[in-house]
Formats: C-alpha cells, sequence, structure tokens
C-alpha cells in the first residue's frame, strides 16, 4: 500500500470519527426544572422536592458519568471503544446500572425506579435504561430517563411515546430470554 493510500485511508476515518463525535451541549442546570416539572406530574402524589432532587441528580449524574467512562464521541463509537478494550465502562447497562444506583440512594418515597430494555431481540442494538414513575405507577406510565443516547447529556421521554425506543420491563426480557434459553437446551438446570 502506498504512503498516500495510508494517508488518504487514515483522512477518511478520521472524518468519519469526527463526523460521529457528540455535539457540544448546553447549560444542563438550565434543564433540570424542565425535568423537575415533568417528574412531578407523573402523577398528584409526587413531592415535588423529590422531583426536583430527581431531576438534578438525574443530569448531573449522568454528566459525571460522561467524564468518569471517558466519553468524548457518539455513544455507537464509544461502544466501540468498551468493546475494544480502550474504555472499560460506557455502554448502555452501564449507564442504566450506575444511574439507578445513583438515584436509588436517595430513597424516594413518591417515586418508583424502573429498568427497561429495547430491542432485546437483538443483541446488537438492545438498549437498556432507567425510567422513573410515581411510586406504584405501571411501567409504561414511567419516565425514561437516558444518559446513554447522547452520551451523558440526559435524554428523557414518556415510556410508552419514545420515538427512538419500545421499552419493555427488564424483568419480562429477563424472563423471556431465561425461557428462549431452557427451550435451546432442554436438558440444562441451572439451578
Amino acid at each position: 500500500m502506498t504512503v498516500m493510500a495510508r494517508f488518504s485511508g487514515l483522512l477518511a476515518l478520521m472524518i468519519l470519527l469526527v463526523a460521529c463525535a457528540a455535539a457540544p451541549v448546553p447549560n444542563d442546570r438550565a434543564r433540570i426544572p424542565d425535568l423537575a416539572r415533568t417528574i412531578a406530574a407523573l402523577g398528584a402524589d409526587v413531592d415535588p422536592a423529590e422531583a426536583e432532587r430527581a431531576a438534578e441528580i438525574s443530569i448531573t449524574y449522568s454528566r459525571a458519568l460522561q467524564q468518569q467512562y471517558g466519553v468524548t464521541d457518539s455513544a455507537l463509537v464509544h461502544n466501540a471503544k468498551v468493546n475494544a478494550g480502550l474504555r472499560p465502562r460506557g455502554l448502555c447497562w452501564h449507564w442504566a446500572q450506575d444511574l439507578e444506583r445513583r438515584l436509588k440512594q436517595e430513597g424516594f418515597e413518591t417515586l418508583d425506579l424502573h429498568r427497561g430494555v429495547a430491542n432485546y431481540n437483538n443483541l446488537l442494538i438492545e438498549h437498556s435504561t432507567v425510567l422513573i414513575s410515581s411510586k406504584g405507577a405501571a411501567f409504561q406510565d414511567a419516565l425514561v430517563l437516558d444518559p446513554w443516547r447522547k452520551g451523558g447529556f440526559l435524554i428523557w421521554a414518556p415510556a410508552a411515546n419514545d420515538s427512538h425506543y419500545n421499552w419493555t420491563p427488564r424483568d419480562e426480557v429477563l424472563a423471556f430470554k431465561r425461557a428462549r434459553k431452557s427451550r435451546r437446551n432442554p436438558g440444562h438446570n441451572p439451578e
């Protein structure tokens, strides 16, 4: 391969990576009141102070995870780095696990946390995140809190109306996968 061909290939790769890089983001703190209102609107019994705390933690901790994970690219590029061993964490389930763990530390009394999975029939595009709802509300009435989608810039949407993903409760997905595995391997008893 000629030097020019190598240079051209390297240049093309660099352009591709720059094109996939995360865009600059607006002031996170300015977004907290909007998320707090959205969380408070999940139910008449939601404590506004809890909604405010949940909003602040969700937005600021997502950004802290971005720094901790060393995210400098789009979510998919960062996934490739994690899968190649170049970064230790930053897959969607890492974000979900870490954000859920942090939110649970608050001991909310009027809010519940859920885990959701989308595209669970396709491992290559499966996606996990944490959701929040008023206490006792159904999963489909929860609000998606997705820090992975924009690499630390929290995206939120009602679970039933998320235009990018069709969410299923994580427990249902795990039960489905266990049943599928037992059908494939009927003699195997994991217990």
